[in-house]
């Protein structure tokens, strides 16, 4: 009979769920870019608020705000929904935790200069 044990234990930085979120989002086409974190939000949790994601944790779930800059004629609900599942399926996968909410905020439309 063998018994079975870890090596260790394997822990992740926050700025690691950050950096996941902001580089899955820019992936999404429609996606011009990330704006920062209004200066008003009060969260418990607050990692990433300049690269334009807030990351709270609670009880081994992730929940993600996402404040981004969307292209100019794309579907907005559309895009938001790609971001959400892009997000959520690389977190689940990457770091294998629990995904809560992914919230987006449209926070402004991007039109090129004519």
């Amino acid at each position: 009979m063998t018994e079975e044990t870890t090596p260790g234990t394997t822990t992740i930085a926050p700025e690691v769920l950050v950096a996941i979120a902001r580089l899955e989002a820019l992936k999404v086409p429609g996606v011009h870019g990330l704006a920062p974190v209004p200066g008003g939000v009060n969260r418990l949790f607050r990692k990433g608020a300049n690269e334009g994601v807030q990351i709270e944790i609670a009880d081994g779930v992730v929940d993600a705000d996402l404040y981004v800059v969307l292209e100019s004629g794309v579907n907005l609900r559309r895009v938001s929904r790609e971001i959400q599942e892009a997000v959520a399926r690389a977190i689940s996968e990457m770091v294998g935790m629990t995904v809560g909410h992914i919230n987006i905020h449209i926070e402004d439309v991007h039109y090129p200069n004519e």
